[in-house]
């Protein structure tokens, strides 16, 4: 680029800044004519939040926020422990969590949609994001035999190994972007023509006449083809998921596979049809559901999940690769579930009133950017370490049993080695936590934070807060190596020590270092490619395997002409809107899913959370983590990701729970003041190591 074209980039730069402030401007108007009207409505003696809102396009919670006086009795009844009646789920995929990189805000067990599923900007509008900035508290087990009664088991639910042999599904590969096909061992090239789902559907069973099940999106993204037409990601996703399909009409589901209706995604969707005279399904998914692709063809991902069966079935005679690596890692588990002995019955199912309270109080991953003054404006290098597999890690030891209510006189009434077994086994416990006043390092402890990160850490000397947090990391602050810190016993739930998961983690760590292996070794460059991927996969299958026993309050996804606005349930949370269509959510409470087992999910996080902070390394008898580092050194938490401002030599084996130096950027950098701008620093450290490792 020569220095006139640099100067007309400028200028045509400058004019695209001015219409961008034009337009926000332009929005913020209209926006605060919409909030006037709804307030002017709701002066009416008659007026309804929930007719208000499908006319607003807002949620129901969102118009109260507006007019108070106009909230209704299903709102007003947040401190309701009861979930709404129980009504089957159209999205099993929804028990997928999470390892978003932003997490999803928890919320209490009768809390509305609006607020419980704030995941990330582009999912959420201006008002919600204004909404959630109301600070939350947890819920708390009630006092007295009520609370006494949360403590079982939920009658006849409970997870048992199959009786039946789960079947594969007939599957492509398919690039939206070249159109190159990949069936089986055939490739073909389609013309898409606007990447509709009516047109791949028909391009694809032009091609392969025989019946296809699953169509994988390899590359393009067609669902985000009009993205520049809407505010939001998901709103362009839901758009082109509900587009008309000639043909076909969406899946309503069959025999044991309850999977039906679209699960809208902005990343990740799930478009499920049907045809209209027959009984054939097909799904649309995408391959972004079980690793990073960076440019591979449909071949090789084929090879990939080719070679993931195979390596599976090693383990596995039965093994079948599912659609998301969430079923898949939930039907492999059932089919660990031992025939004899002590669990040869199954594990049972938590009450419902103690599930929705783990969904409540039991975060998931730590994402936390910690900025100047408690880090230095000027970064003189920010240094990344992932623990590799590092969920993997915690699964030799989860809750069994019916749990056991531990109220604070009981808890007060043991003696000191009796408490520190209890908060080293499997427990989940409410706290009173008091940083200590000389305390200069990270916070330990998670606690309810406003907006939609859900969680924050706080760490100010003398700051006193209330919440809940599992066991591996209370003793964590009871005992790290600075000072230890003062935690009262309110409430606490505690479970025997086993092991469900031990077997069904150990054949998947076995599964990954195979294949791992495989992509170190191969001498073809696809193959190993593809085996690199198949790794990625089995780590996805785990991770997303353990946030599907969380088993979070199932969200139903609808449609409403917007000629009948009237019929858009009163409880429902507008998602999108078009000339023609309003589509919504609302939550049908919790599936009675037998393989729901938030316990598990929890214990694991946690002991995640607390390795992030401290974690022993037997065999050199040295430690690595956050608390092992200089005070003001540590520039920010992401999941199983801890990024410092210098090195620091820790052992690694490549064995899961290792931090993995991924990243080096020598500086001087300013500090990153967003998560955007964490990532551009991550990204270009990642960048400047690879070099470093190849010479």
């Amino acid at each position: 680029m020569d220095a006139q074209s640099y100067s007309t980039a400028l200028a045509d730069l400058r004019t695209v800044r001015d219409q961008i402030k034009k337009a926000r401007a332009a929005l913020a108007k209209l926006e605060a004519d919409r909030d006037k009207r709804i307030i002017q409505l709701a002066s009416h003696d008659k007026a309804k939040a929930e007719r208000i809102a499908p006319a607003a396009g807002l949620g129901v919670a969102d118009v109260v926020s507006l007019a108070p006086a106009l909230a209704p009795d299903s709102l007003a009844a947040d401190n309701d422990p009861q979930p709404e009646a129980h009504k089957p789920s159209t999205d099993q995929d929804t028990a997928e969590t999470t390892p978003p990189p932003r997490q999803q805000a928890a919320a209490a067990p009768a809390m509305t949609s609006a607020s419980a599923h704030s995941a990330a900007a582009d999912t959420i509008g201006p008002k919600q994001q204004h909404k959630a900035e109301t600070p939350r508290e947890l819920p708390s087990v009630p006092a007295g035999s009520s609370g006494d009664a949360w403590f079982a088991h939920t009658p006849n639910l409970a997870s048992t190994r199959p009786n039946f042999t789960q079947q594969a599904r007939s599957t492509v590969f398919l690039d939206t972007t070249t159109g190159v096909l990949v069936h089986r061992n055939q490739t073909h090239h389609l013309d898409l023509a606007a990447r509709t789902a009516a047109d791949i559907l028909t391009a694809v069973f032009h091609a392969v006449p025989e019946g296809v099940e699953r169509i994988y999106i390899t590359a393009g993204d067609p669902w985000h083809r009009d993205a520049d037409r809407y505010p939001y990601l998901r709103d362009a996703v839901s758009a082109w998921l509900n587009a008309p399909t000639p043909g076909w009409r969406t899946d309503t589901g069959r025999g044991r596979d309850r999977m039906a209706g679209h699960f809208v995604h902005a990343r990740n969707p799930v478009g499920r049809y049907q045809r209209e005279h027959g009984e054939h399904h097909v799904e649309i998914r995408s391959v972004g559901e079980w690793f990073d692709v960076d440019g591979d063809d449909p071949a090789t991902v084929r090879d990939a999940f080719v070679l993931l069966w195979q390596a599976l079935r090693r383990h596995w005679p039965d093994a079948v690769v599912m659609g998301s690596p969430s079923q898949t890692g939930r039907d492999l588990w059932t089919r660990t579930i031992p025939t004899r002995g002590q669990h040869a019955d199954g594990f049972p199912v938590l009450s419902e009133e103690l599930r929705g309270l783990l969904h409540a109080t039991a975060g998931q991953g730590r994402n936390e950017l910690i900025t100047p003054p408690r880090v230095p404006d000027q970064l003189p290098q920010l240094v990344e370490y992932d623990r590799t597999f590092a969920y993997a890690k915690h699964t030799w030891k989860s809750p069994v049993g019916t749990p056991r209510r531990i109220t604070a006189t009981t808890f007060a009434a043991w003696s000191q080695k009796e408490q520190m077994r209890a908060l080293y086994g499997c427990g989940h416990w409410q706290v009173r936590v008091s940083v200590p006043d000389t305390w200069n390092h990270v916070g330990l402890l998670p606690a309810p934070a406003p907006g939609d990160r859900a969680w924050h850490y706080p760490a100010e000397p003398g700051t006193t807060f209330t919440t809940w947090a599992g066991g591996p990391e209370i003793h964590t602050a009871l005992t790290n190596p600075m000072t230890p810190w003062k935690i009262e016993i309110l409430d606490g739930i505690l479970w025997e020590d086993g092991k469900p998961l031990d077997d069904w983690a150990r054949k998947l760590k076995e599964t990954w270092t195979n294949l791992s292996a495989q992509a170190h070794f191969q001498g073809n460059p696809e193959q190993a490619r593809a085996a690199h991927l198949a790794s990625r996969a089995v780590r996805s299958i785990l991770l997303y395997g353990i946030g599907a026993f969380a088993q979070r309050p199932r969200m139903v996804t609808g449609t409403t002409p917007r000629s009948m606005e009237r019929d858009v349930p009163p409880d429902a949370e507008i998602i999108g809107f078009d000339d023609e269509l309003i589509t919504w959510q609302k939550p049908t409470g919790f599936a009675r899913d037998p393989n729901a087992h938030p316990e598990w999910a929890a214990a694991i996080w946690s002991g995640a959370r607390a390795a992030l902070l401290t974690q022993r390394h037997r065999d050199e008898n040295t430690y690595a983590g956050a608390l092992h580092t200089p005070p003001g050194t540590v520039v920010a938490f992401r999941t199983d990701a801890l990024y410092l401002t210098q090195p620091h030599n820790w052992p690694y084996h490549h064995q899961p729970g290792d931090y993995l130096l991924r990243g080096h950027l020598t500086g001087p950098h300013a500090a990153p003041a967003t998560e955007e701008e964490l990532l551009a620093l991550r990204d270009a450290g990642r960048a400047a190591l690879t070099p470093e490792r190849e010479a």
